[in-house]
Protein backbone atom coordinates (compact mmCIF):
# COMPACT_ATOMS: atom_id res chain seq x y z
CA UNK A 1 0.00 0.00 0.00
CA UNK A 2 1.65 3.23 -0.75
CA UNK A 3 2.40 5.73 2.06
CA UNK A 4 -0.21 8.45 2.70
CA UNK A 5 1.07 11.96 2.48
CA UNK A 6 1.09 12.35 6.88
CA UNK A 7 3.20 9.08 6.94
CA UNK A 8 5.82 10.47 3.98
CA UNK A 9 5.82 13.76 6.43
CA UNK A 10 6.67 11.49 8.90
CA UNK A 11 9.61 9.94 7.22
CA UNK A 12 10.52 13.02 6.20
CA UNK A 13 10.84 14.91 9.17
CA UNK A 14 12.86 11.93 10.63
CA UNK A 15 15.60 12.06 8.27
CA UNK A 16 15.98 15.78 8.31
CA UNK A 17 17.04 16.09 11.78
CA UNK A 18 17.67 14.76 14.78
CA UNK A 19 14.62 16.47 15.80
CA UNK A 20 12.67 14.73 18.81
CA UNK A 21 9.12 13.77 17.25
CA UNK A 22 5.66 12.91 18.61
CA UNK A 23 3.34 11.20 16.50
CA UNK A 24 -0.38 11.88 17.24
CA UNK A 25 -1.56 8.38 15.53
CA UNK A 26 -5.55 7.78 16.11
CA UNK A 27 -7.20 4.34 16.03
CA UNK A 28 -6.10 2.23 13.12
CA UNK A 29 -4.37 4.44 11.10
CA UNK A 30 -1.11 2.59 10.55
CA UNK A 31 1.57 3.56 13.13
CA UNK A 32 3.27 0.35 13.38
CA UNK A 33 4.12 0.32 9.90
CA UNK A 34 4.55 3.74 9.96
CA UNK A 35 6.91 3.20 12.64
CA UNK A 36 8.97 0.71 10.69
CA UNK A 37 9.48 3.42 8.21
CA UNK A 38 11.08 5.59 10.33
CA UNK A 39 13.21 2.99 11.60
CA UNK A 40 14.63 2.69 8.31
CA UNK A 41 14.82 6.03 7.10
CA UNK A 42 16.97 7.60 10.00
CA UNK A 43 20.47 6.64 10.04
CA UNK A 44 21.84 2.94 11.06
CA UNK A 45 22.58 2.31 14.50
CA UNK A 46 21.30 1.12 17.66
CA UNK A 47 17.71 1.90 18.81
CA UNK A 48 15.35 0.82 21.58
CA UNK A 49 11.93 -0.02 20.48
CA UNK A 50 9.60 0.04 24.00
CA UNK A 51 6.65 -1.73 23.79
CA UNK A 52 3.97 -2.44 26.17
CA UNK A 53 3.16 -5.70 25.69
CA UNK A 54 5.29 -8.93 25.12
CA UNK A 55 2.89 -10.05 22.05
CA UNK A 56 3.48 -6.22 20.30
CA UNK A 57 7.22 -7.22 20.99
CA UNK A 58 7.03 -10.74 19.67
CA UNK A 59 5.87 -9.09 16.30
CA UNK A 60 8.04 -6.09 15.84
CA UNK A 61 11.54 -8.22 16.62
CA UNK A 62 13.96 -9.08 14.06
CA UNK A 63 14.24 -12.43 13.56
CA UNK A 64 18.04 -12.59 14.92
CA UNK A 65 17.00 -11.30 18.29
CA UNK A 66 13.81 -13.60 18.25
CA UNK A 67 16.73 -16.43 17.73
CA UNK A 68 19.46 -14.58 20.36
CA UNK A 69 16.61 -14.65 22.94
CA UNK A 70 15.60 -17.75 21.97
CA UNK A 71 12.42 -16.56 21.80
CA UNK A 72 9.28 -18.33 19.63
CA UNK A 73 6.91 -16.48 16.64
CA UNK A 74 3.51 -17.04 17.63
CA UNK A 75 0.60 -17.79 15.08
CA UNK A 76 -0.38 -15.30 12.97
CA UNK A 77 2.83 -13.04 13.15
CA UNK A 78 4.68 -12.43 10.18
CA UNK A 79 7.92 -14.08 9.28
CA UNK A 80 8.60 -11.69 6.58
CA UNK A 81 11.76 -9.37 7.98
CA UNK A 82 10.08 -6.32 5.81
CA UNK A 83 7.04 -6.87 8.70
CA UNK A 84 10.13 -5.98 11.45
CA UNK A 85 12.47 -4.01 12.78
CA UNK A 86 16.18 -4.58 11.99
CA UNK A 87 18.60 -6.26 13.97
CA UNK A 88 20.41 -3.16 15.13
CA UNK A 89 16.84 -2.11 17.02
CA UNK A 90 16.61 -4.19 20.14
CA UNK A 91 12.65 -4.49 21.05
CA UNK A 92 11.82 -4.07 24.52
CA UNK A 93 8.58 -4.19 26.65
CA UNK A 94 9.04 -1.20 29.72
CA UNK A 95 9.27 -4.30 32.32
CA UNK A 96 11.81 -6.32 30.22
CA UNK A 97 14.29 -3.28 30.15
CA UNK A 98 13.58 -2.55 33.44
CA UNK A 99 14.45 -5.97 34.51
CA UNK A 100 17.51 -5.81 32.52
CA UNK A 101 18.56 -2.49 34.34
CA UNK A 102 17.46 -3.15 37.78
CA UNK A 103 19.59 -6.62 37.36
CA UNK A 104 22.99 -5.37 36.01
CA UNK A 105 25.04 -6.96 39.31
CA UNK A 106 21.99 -8.56 40.39
CA UNK A 107 20.72 -12.25 40.32
CA UNK A 108 16.92 -12.06 39.91
CA UNK A 109 14.36 -13.78 40.76
CA UNK A 110 10.54 -12.83 39.74
CA UNK A 111 7.66 -13.76 41.70
CA UNK A 112 3.83 -12.47 40.51
CA UNK A 113 2.86 -13.45 43.49
CA UNK A 114 5.68 -11.64 46.00
CA UNK A 115 3.41 -8.93 47.49
CA UNK A 116 0.52 -11.81 47.91
CA UNK A 117 3.26 -13.64 49.89
CA UNK A 118 4.28 -10.65 52.57
CA UNK A 119 0.93 -9.85 53.23
CA UNK A 120 -0.13 -13.60 54.16
CA UNK A 121 3.21 -13.89 56.13
CA UNK A 122 2.19 -10.23 58.17
CA UNK A 123 -1.08 -11.60 58.75
CA UNK A 124 -0.12 -15.05 59.86
CA UNK A 125 2.54 -13.62 62.22
CA UNK A 126 -0.47 -11.02 63.55
CA UNK A 127 -2.64 -11.79 66.98
CA UNK A 128 -4.96 -14.37 66.31
CA UNK A 129 -7.86 -12.60 66.78
CA UNK A 130 -6.88 -9.61 64.44
CA UNK A 131 -6.44 -11.62 61.34
CA UNK A 132 -10.03 -11.76 60.33
CA UNK A 133 -9.50 -7.91 60.40
CA UNK A 134 -6.54 -7.59 58.26
CA UNK A 135 -7.84 -10.71 55.78
CA UNK A 136 -10.68 -7.89 55.55
CA UNK A 137 -8.77 -5.44 53.95
CA UNK A 138 -6.40 -8.22 51.94
CA UNK A 139 -7.31 -6.69 48.63
CA UNK A 140 -7.34 -2.79 49.38
CA UNK A 141 -3.77 -3.27 50.41
CA UNK A 142 -2.65 -5.11 47.48
CA UNK A 143 -4.93 -2.81 45.10
CA UNK A 144 -2.82 -0.08 46.60
CA UNK A 145 0.85 -1.44 46.55
CA UNK A 146 0.49 -2.08 43.06
CA UNK A 147 -1.04 1.32 42.00
CA UNK A 148 1.78 2.92 44.83
CA UNK A 149 4.50 1.02 41.95
CA UNK A 150 2.66 2.73 39.50
CA UNK A 151 2.26 5.83 40.76
CA UNK A 152 6.11 6.21 41.99
CA UNK A 153 4.51 6.51 45.76
CA UNK A 154 7.82 5.59 48.64
CA UNK A 155 6.56 5.38 52.50
CA UNK A 156 8.75 6.96 54.79
CA UNK A 157 11.59 8.60 55.26
CA UNK A 158 14.07 5.21 54.06
CA UNK A 159 15.81 5.70 50.84
CA UNK A 160 16.58 9.50 50.72
CA UNK A 161 18.11 9.69 47.63
CA UNK A 162 15.14 7.80 45.88
CA UNK A 163 12.98 9.51 43.68
CA UNK A 164 9.73 10.07 44.92
CA UNK A 165 6.90 10.80 42.65
CA UNK A 166 3.61 11.33 44.73
CA UNK A 167 3.43 12.33 48.43
CA UNK A 168 1.71 9.87 50.57
CA UNK A 169 -1.67 12.20 50.93
CA UNK A 170 -1.65 12.37 46.97
CA UNK A 171 -1.63 8.98 46.62
CA UNK A 172 -4.38 7.87 48.95
CA UNK A 173 -6.50 10.47 47.01
CA UNK A 174 -5.37 8.43 43.66
CA UNK A 175 -6.57 4.95 45.34
CA UNK A 176 -9.97 3.22 44.40
CA UNK A 177 -11.52 4.11 47.96
CA UNK A 178 -10.02 6.16 50.35
CA UNK A 179 -7.61 3.62 52.76
CA UNK A 180 -8.71 3.94 56.56
CA UNK A 181 -5.38 3.95 58.85
CA UNK A 182 -5.34 -0.10 58.74
CA UNK A 183 -5.07 -0.16 55.11
CA UNK A 184 -3.08 2.68 54.91
CA UNK A 185 -0.06 1.10 57.08
CA UNK A 186 -0.27 -2.03 55.97
CA UNK A 187 0.04 -0.61 52.34
CA UNK A 188 3.19 1.08 53.26
CA UNK A 189 4.57 -2.21 55.49
CA UNK A 190 3.93 -4.14 51.93
CA UNK A 191 5.75 -1.74 50.36
CA UNK A 192 8.59 -1.36 52.89
CA UNK A 193 9.68 -5.07 52.23
CA UNK A 194 8.64 -5.48 48.72
CA UNK A 195 11.34 -2.43 48.24
CA UNK A 196 13.66 -4.21 50.85
CA UNK A 197 13.31 -7.77 49.04
CA UNK A 198 14.00 -6.18 45.46
CA UNK A 199 17.64 -5.20 46.69
CA UNK A 200 18.14 -8.67 47.58
CA UNK A 201 17.15 -9.99 43.87
CA UNK A 202 13.46 -10.86 44.17
CA UNK A 203 10.99 -8.78 42.36
CA UNK A 204 7.65 -9.00 40.68
CA UNK A 205 6.59 -7.12 37.23
CA UNK A 206 6.03 -4.30 38.66
CA UNK A 207 9.03 -3.83 40.76
CA UNK A 208 10.61 -4.18 36.84
CA UNK A 209 10.25 -0.82 36.73
CA UNK A 210 9.67 0.37 40.16
CA UNK A 211 12.80 -0.08 41.17
CA UNK A 212 15.22 0.82 38.13
CA UNK A 213 12.77 4.14 37.89
CA UNK A 214 13.36 5.31 41.27
CA UNK A 215 15.97 3.72 42.75
CA UNK A 216 18.50 3.68 40.19
CA UNK A 217 20.94 1.21 37.81
CA UNK A 218 22.76 0.78 35.14
CA UNK A 219 20.83 2.65 32.48
CA UNK A 220 22.35 2.13 28.34
CA UNK A 221 22.54 4.48 26.08
CA UNK A 222 20.82 4.81 22.84
CA UNK A 223 21.03 7.31 19.84
CA UNK A 224 17.44 6.90 19.42
CA UNK A 225 14.16 5.80 21.78
CA UNK A 226 11.15 4.57 19.84
CA UNK A 227 8.05 4.95 22.29
CA UNK A 228 4.98 3.34 21.26
CA UNK A 229 1.55 3.92 23.06
CA UNK A 230 2.87 6.59 24.59
CA UNK A 231 -0.58 7.88 26.15
CA UNK A 232 -0.62 4.59 28.55
CA UNK A 233 2.56 5.54 30.59
CA UNK A 234 2.60 5.70 34.42
CA UNK A 235 4.27 8.29 36.02
CA UNK A 236 7.12 5.66 36.79
CA UNK A 237 7.15 4.55 32.93
CA UNK A 238 7.72 8.32 32.35
CA UNK A 239 10.83 8.49 35.17
CA UNK A 240 12.34 5.15 33.67
CA UNK A 241 12.39 6.82 29.93
CA UNK A 242 13.73 10.24 31.53
CA UNK A 243 17.01 8.10 32.17
CA UNK A 244 17.35 6.19 28.72
CA UNK A 245 16.17 9.06 26.73
CA UNK A 246 20.09 10.79 26.08
CA UNK A 247 20.05 11.82 22.58
CA UNK A 248 16.71 11.93 20.73
CA UNK A 249 13.00 10.10 21.13
CA UNK A 250 9.89 9.82 18.88
CA UNK A 251 6.89 9.32 20.19
CA UNK A 252 3.75 7.67 19.11
CA UNK A 253 0.42 8.15 20.79
CA UNK A 254 -3.04 8.51 20.69
CA UNK A 255 -4.52 11.28 22.91
CA UNK A 256 -7.89 10.56 22.92
CA UNK A 257 -6.92 6.94 23.71
CA UNK A 258 -6.03 8.00 27.15
CA UNK A 259 -8.52 5.41 29.51
CA UNK A 260 -6.06 4.15 31.83
CA UNK A 261 -6.03 6.39 34.58
CA UNK A 262 -7.70 4.07 36.78
CA UNK A 263 -4.00 2.53 37.05
CA UNK A 264 -2.27 4.85 36.74
CA UNK A 265 -1.95 5.73 33.15
CA UNK A 266 -1.23 9.82 33.08
CA UNK A 267 -3.45 12.29 32.31
CA UNK A 268 -1.81 14.80 29.66
CA UNK A 269 1.14 12.51 29.79
CA UNK A 270 1.92 13.18 25.49
CA UNK A 271 0.93 16.59 25.94
CA UNK A 272 3.89 17.04 28.36
CA UNK A 273 6.48 15.00 27.06
CA UNK A 274 6.19 16.97 23.62
CA UNK A 275 6.65 20.10 25.69
CA UNK A 276 9.72 18.10 27.90
CA UNK A 277 11.02 17.11 24.89
CA UNK A 278 11.00 19.71 22.90
CA UNK A 279 8.85 17.59 19.81
CA UNK A 280 7.80 18.52 17.06
CA UNK A 281 3.97 16.89 16.74
CA UNK A 282 3.28 15.31 13.56
CA UNK A 283 -0.58 13.43 12.79
CA UNK A 284 -1.80 10.14 11.66
CA UNK A 285 -4.83 10.72 11.16
CA UNK A 286 -6.36 8.36 8.21
CA UNK A 287 -7.71 5.26 9.56
CA UNK A 288 -7.49 2.01 7.60
CA UNK A 289 -9.39 0.49 10.28
CA UNK A 290 -12.47 2.54 10.51
CA UNK A 291 -14.46 3.49 7.09
CA UNK A 292 -16.41 6.45 7.13
CA UNK A 293 -19.68 5.96 8.58
CA UNK A 294 -17.66 4.81 11.88
CA UNK A 295 -15.20 8.04 11.60
CA UNK A 296 -17.79 10.51 11.44
CA UNK A 297 -19.60 8.82 14.17
CA UNK A 298 -16.87 10.58 16.65
CA UNK A 299 -16.22 13.64 14.78
CA UNK A 300 -17.82 15.08 18.06
CA UNK A 301 -14.52 14.71 20.23
CA UNK A 302 -12.22 14.23 17.48
CA UNK A 303 -13.19 16.30 15.15
CA UNK A 304 -9.75 15.56 12.82
CA UNK A 305 -9.91 11.94 12.20
CA UNK A 306 -10.03 10.72 8.70
CA UNK A 307 -11.18 7.48 6.63
CA UNK A 308 -9.37 5.93 3.65
CA UNK A 309 -12.22 3.20 3.14
CA UNK A 310 -16.21 4.70 2.48
CA UNK A 311 -18.91 2.64 3.54
CA UNK A 312 -19.49 1.17 7.28
CA UNK A 313 -22.40 1.51 9.39
CA UNK A 314 -23.84 3.18 12.91
CA UNK A 315 -27.16 2.41 13.81
CA UNK A 316 -29.27 3.69 16.85
CA UNK A 317 -32.09 0.99 16.69
CA UNK A 318 -35.11 1.43 18.85
CA UNK A 319 -35.44 -2.19 19.14
CA UNK A 320 -33.17 -5.12 19.38
CA UNK A 321 -34.39 -8.62 18.94
CA UNK A 322 -32.21 -11.32 20.34
CA UNK A 323 -32.07 -12.98 16.92
CA UNK A 324 -30.75 -9.64 15.39
CA UNK A 325 -27.45 -10.22 17.66
CA UNK A 326 -25.31 -12.47 15.35
CA UNK A 327 -22.79 -15.33 16.41
CA UNK A 328 -20.03 -12.75 15.52
CA UNK A 329 -21.09 -9.60 17.42
CA UNK A 330 -18.66 -8.34 20.24
CA UNK A 331 -20.90 -6.78 22.95
CA UNK A 332 -18.94 -3.98 24.83
CA UNK A 333 -20.39 -1.95 27.38
CA UNK A 334 -18.60 1.00 30.29
CA UNK A 335 -19.37 -1.30 32.94
CA UNK A 336 -19.36 -4.87 34.18
CA UNK A 337 -23.20 -5.73 35.40
CA UNK A 338 -24.79 -4.56 32.23
CA UNK A 339 -22.40 -7.16 30.83
CA UNK A 340 -23.31 -9.90 32.50
CA UNK A 341 -27.19 -9.52 32.83
CA UNK A 342 -27.07 -9.71 28.81
CA UNK A 343 -24.58 -12.91 29.58
CA UNK A 344 -27.33 -14.61 31.36
CA UNK A 345 -30.34 -14.13 28.93
CA UNK A 346 -28.03 -14.79 25.91
CA UNK A 347 -27.24 -18.50 27.52
CA UNK A 348 -30.97 -18.61 28.89
CA UNK A 349 -31.51 -18.26 25.19
CA UNK A 350 -29.29 -20.87 24.02
CA UNK A 351 -26.98 -18.57 22.95
CA UNK A 352 -23.00 -19.00 22.86
CA UNK A 353 -21.33 -16.37 24.95
CA UNK A 354 -17.44 -15.54 26.36
CA UNK A 355 -16.74 -12.69 29.14
CA UNK A 356 -13.10 -11.39 28.31
CA UNK A 357 -10.78 -11.15 31.21
CA UNK A 358 -9.80 -13.44 33.79
CA UNK A 359 -9.56 -10.83 36.79
CA UNK A 360 -13.09 -9.51 37.63
CA UNK A 361 -14.22 -12.97 38.26
CA UNK A 362 -12.69 -14.20 41.32
CA UNK A 363 -12.52 -10.78 42.41
CA UNK A 364 -16.28 -10.56 42.42
CA UNK A 365 -16.49 -14.42 44.17
CA UNK A 366 -14.43 -13.33 46.77
CA UNK A 367 -16.39 -10.56 48.26
CA UNK A 368 -19.42 -12.74 47.52
CA UNK A 369 -17.71 -15.31 49.56
CA UNK A 370 -17.75 -13.23 52.57
CA UNK A 371 -21.18 -11.77 52.30
CA UNK A 372 -22.20 -14.75 54.68
CA UNK A 373 -23.16 -18.20 55.28
CA UNK A 374 -23.65 -20.20 51.66
CA UNK A 375 -26.99 -20.86 53.26
CA UNK A 376 -28.10 -16.96 53.21
CA UNK A 377 -31.09 -16.59 51.40
CA UNK A 378 -31.74 -14.21 48.50
CA UNK A 379 -33.37 -11.68 50.78
CA UNK A 380 -29.75 -11.53 53.07
CA UNK A 381 -27.74 -11.61 49.54
CA UNK A 382 -29.42 -7.95 48.85
CA UNK A 383 -28.67 -6.59 52.13
CA UNK A 384 -25.29 -7.89 52.52
CA UNK A 385 -24.61 -6.36 49.06
CA UNK A 386 -26.24 -3.10 49.46
CA UNK A 387 -24.56 -2.95 52.96
CA UNK A 388 -21.14 -3.64 51.29
CA UNK A 389 -21.95 -1.22 48.78
CA UNK A 390 -22.77 1.78 51.55
CA UNK A 391 -19.14 0.97 53.26
CA UNK A 392 -16.99 1.06 50.34
CA UNK A 393 -18.91 4.57 49.09
CA UNK A 394 -18.63 5.81 52.52
CA UNK A 395 -14.48 5.20 51.56
CA UNK A 396 -14.84 7.14 48.34
CA UNK A 397 -14.66 3.84 46.01
CA UNK A 398 -14.66 4.46 42.40
CA UNK A 399 -16.20 1.19 41.26
CA UNK A 400 -18.10 0.20 44.49
CA UNK A 401 -21.79 0.33 42.42
CA UNK A 402 -21.01 -0.98 39.21
CA UNK A 403 -19.14 -4.15 41.58
CA UNK A 404 -22.34 -4.21 43.57
CA UNK A 405 -24.65 -4.46 40.45
CA UNK A 406 -22.74 -7.24 39.30
CA UNK A 407 -23.04 -9.31 42.58
CA UNK A 408 -26.96 -8.46 42.43
CA UNK A 409 -26.96 -10.03 39.45
CA UNK A 410 -25.98 -13.39 40.40
CA UNK A 411 -27.94 -12.92 43.82
CA UNK A 412 -31.11 -12.70 41.64
CA UNK A 413 -30.35 -16.08 39.69
CA UNK A 414 -30.33 -18.26 43.16
CA UNK A 415 -32.39 -18.93 46.09
CA UNK A 416 -29.16 -18.27 48.23
CA UNK A 417 -25.48 -17.26 48.10
CA UNK A 418 -24.37 -20.82 47.71
CA UNK A 419 -26.90 -20.78 43.91
CA UNK A 420 -25.54 -17.05 43.09
CA UNK A 421 -21.53 -18.37 43.63
CA UNK A 422 -22.69 -21.34 41.24
CA UNK A 423 -24.69 -19.35 39.03
CA UNK A 424 -21.24 -16.62 39.38
CA UNK A 425 -18.94 -19.57 38.41
CA UNK A 426 -20.76 -20.83 35.16
CA UNK A 427 -20.89 -17.49 33.59
CA UNK A 428 -16.94 -16.70 33.99
CA UNK A 429 -16.22 -20.55 33.07
CA UNK A 430 -18.19 -19.75 29.33
CA UNK A 431 -15.90 -19.62 26.65
CA UNK A 432 -18.38 -19.26 23.39
CA UNK A 433 -19.13 -17.01 20.08
CA UNK A 434 -20.47 -14.03 21.15
CA UNK A 435 -17.81 -12.14 23.36
CA UNK A 436 -18.63 -9.86 26.01
CA UNK A 437 -15.92 -7.17 27.11
CA UNK A 438 -15.87 -3.86 28.80
CA UNK A 439 -14.01 -0.98 26.85
CA UNK A 440 -10.73 -0.56 28.98
CA UNK A 441 -10.27 -4.47 27.71
CA UNK A 442 -11.15 -3.79 24.26
CA UNK A 443 -8.47 -1.26 23.58
CA UNK A 444 -5.96 -1.98 21.07
CA UNK A 445 -8.68 -4.48 19.56
CA UNK A 446 -10.98 -4.50 16.48
CA UNK A 447 -14.26 -6.79 15.26
CA UNK A 448 -16.44 -5.96 12.46
CA UNK A 449 -19.20 -6.09 14.66
CA UNK A 450 -19.53 -4.20 17.57
CA UNK A 451 -22.65 -3.50 19.90
CA UNK A 452 -21.97 -0.81 22.23
CA UNK A 453 -24.46 -1.45 25.17
CA UNK A 454 -25.86 0.86 27.57
CA UNK A 455 -23.77 3.99 25.59
CA UNK A 456 -25.42 6.54 28.33
CA UNK A 457 -23.22 5.16 30.84
CA UNK A 458 -20.36 6.18 29.36
CA UNK A 459 -21.93 9.84 28.56
CA UNK A 460 -23.88 10.61 31.62
CA UNK A 461 -20.60 11.78 33.32
CA UNK A 462 -18.52 13.62 30.54
CA UNK A 463 -15.53 13.60 31.60
CA UNK A 464 -12.01 12.99 29.84
CA UNK A 465 -11.89 9.80 30.73
CA UNK A 466 -15.62 9.02 29.65
CA UNK A 467 -15.14 11.07 26.34
CA UNK A 468 -11.59 9.07 25.34
CA UNK A 469 -13.54 5.72 26.39
CA UNK A 470 -16.41 6.40 24.09
CA UNK A 471 -14.24 6.93 21.35
CA UNK A 472 -12.53 3.66 22.06
CA UNK A 473 -15.39 1.62 22.13
CA UNK A 474 -17.09 2.96 18.90
CA UNK A 475 -13.55 2.67 16.77
CA UNK A 476 -13.19 -0.92 17.59
CA UNK A 477 -15.59 -1.25 14.69
CA UNK A 478 -14.24 -2.14 11.67
CA UNK A 479 -17.51 -2.14 9.90
CA UNK A 480 -20.71 -2.40 11.77
CA UNK A 481 -21.62 -0.35 14.99
CA UNK A 482 -24.64 -0.62 16.72
CA UNK A 483 -25.84 1.65 19.54
CA UNK A 484 -28.66 -0.02 21.64
CA UNK A 485 -29.60 0.79 25.92
CA UNK A 486 -29.81 -2.69 27.57
CA UNK A 487 -33.88 -1.81 27.94
CA UNK A 488 -34.18 -2.42 24.23
CA UNK A 489 -33.53 -5.60 23.96
CA UNK A 490 -36.12 -7.91 23.05
CA UNK A 491 -35.56 -11.27 24.39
Amino acid sequence: MTNTEEQDAIVAASKASKANLMISALAGTGKTSSLLHVERAVPRGPILYLVFNTDNALKAMSLEQIKTERRQIKPGHSKDPKDRMLCTTAVRTFNSMGHRIWGTGRSLNVDGRKCNAILRDIIDNAPKDYRDTLWGVYHEVLSGVGMAKALGYIPGDLYPNAKRLINRTAFHRSLEELPDDLTADLIDTVLQRSIKQSYEGLIDYNDQIYMPALFGGAYPQFPLVLVDEYQDLSPVNHALLKKLVRERLIGVGDPWQNIYGFRGAKAGGIEEATEAYKCEGLPLSISFRCPEAIVRNVHWHVPHFKWFSEGGKVEHPNRLHISDIGDDATIICRNNAPLLSVAFRLITAGRSISIAGSDIGPRLIGIMKKLGPETLGRAGVLASIKEWEEDRLEKESKTASDMAACMRVFALQGRDLSAALAYAKHIFDQTGSILLTTGHKAKGLEWPNVIHLDPWLVRKDPTAQNKNLDYVISTRSSDRLTEIDSEQIEW
